[in-house]
């Protein structure tokens, strides 16, 4: 395996030999439904001996229309997800989307997650940098896996070297995606854990007109792929009712699907490290 930094969070390291999987609903859209999915969440990682970061977004800034719901803004959201952190003791991973918003949101979020669409941003990178915090760095759709190290320099020369690539397919064109996974392999080379995001990755962007569509049944086959290609992480966006989703609905997994799909790339993973 390739020899990575390993990033601490908590009682927990990323990038160790004990999975970590990000996961939750694409936006927060109520709290009872964030406090459902967590609650479950928890419970499924904690049975497997996964380690858990819990996932949503209070705003999802990059809609194809200006109709799509965004979610509950920055500080409903951030509220809602302060709670989870409380009551479930979980860390918790969110997007920003602007400078400003760093330093705030970092009271929070114990990883500041960049969008693909904005992964150059080198203020954005910066910021979130400064804050002390894990940085997630999603891989634009539009690099290439070995274009991260300029990125992941902008973050270690503002003083941070707590970094997190993450693959989430790039364009193929027409509203789709593929995903290399040699990639996981070229970014680990760089020194840092890479997460892959099994749920984007799935995603067609724009493909439904003024909503990105999806297909959920490639999720197992490129997540258990991923761990067998040595992945240090993954990444799902999971909901009790995708089919009902404001956001991202044709990507996301069911909640009652999750244990069957963690349990066995969570053992996929441990046979590649024997």
């Amino acid at each position: 395996m390739t020899d990575i930094k390993k990033i601490k969070l908590n009682d927990f390291e990323i990038g160790s030999d004990k999975l970590t999987i990000l996961a939750g609903p694409c936006v927060i859209e109520n709290k009872d439904l964030i406090m459902q999915t967590a609650q479950e969440l928890k419970k499924i990682t904690s049975e497997l001996g996964i380690n858990f970061v819990f996932k949503s977004s209070f705003d999802k800034a990059n809609r194809s229309s200006i109709n799509s719901f965004r979610g509950p803004g920055l500080d409903k959201g951030l509220k809602i997800l302060n709670e989870v952190k409380t009551k479930f003791n979980v860390p918790i991973v969110t997007d920003i989307h602007s400078p400003e918003q760093a330093s705030i949101v970092a009271q929070v979020a114990d990883i500041l997650q960049i969008p693909a669409f904005l992964c150059r941003q080198t203020d954005l990178l910066v910021a979130a940098a400064k804050t002390g915090k894990i940085v997630n760095i999603k891989k634009g759709q539009f690099l290439a896996p070995e274009q991260m190290k300029s990125l992941a320099q902008k973050v270690s020369d503002s003083g941070n070297d707590k970094i997190l690539f993450t693959d989430r397919g790039t364009t193929f064109g027409y509203n789709n995606l593929v995903t290399d996974m040699r990639g996981i392999q070229i970014m680990q080379e760089i020194g840092y854990p890479v997460v892959f995001d099994a749920t984007h990755s799935v995603q067609l962007p724009g493909g439904l007109g003024n909503c990105s569509g999806g297909d959920r049944k490639f999720v197992p086959i490129l997540a258990r792929a991923a761990c067998a290609a040595g992945v240090n992480a993954l990444f799902f966006e999971v909901h009790p009712d995708p089919n009902n989703a404001l956001c991202d609905g044709p990507n996301m997994i069911k909640l009652s699907d999750a244990k069957a799909l963690f349990k066995i790339c969570n053992d996929i993973f441990k046979l590649v490290r024997q």
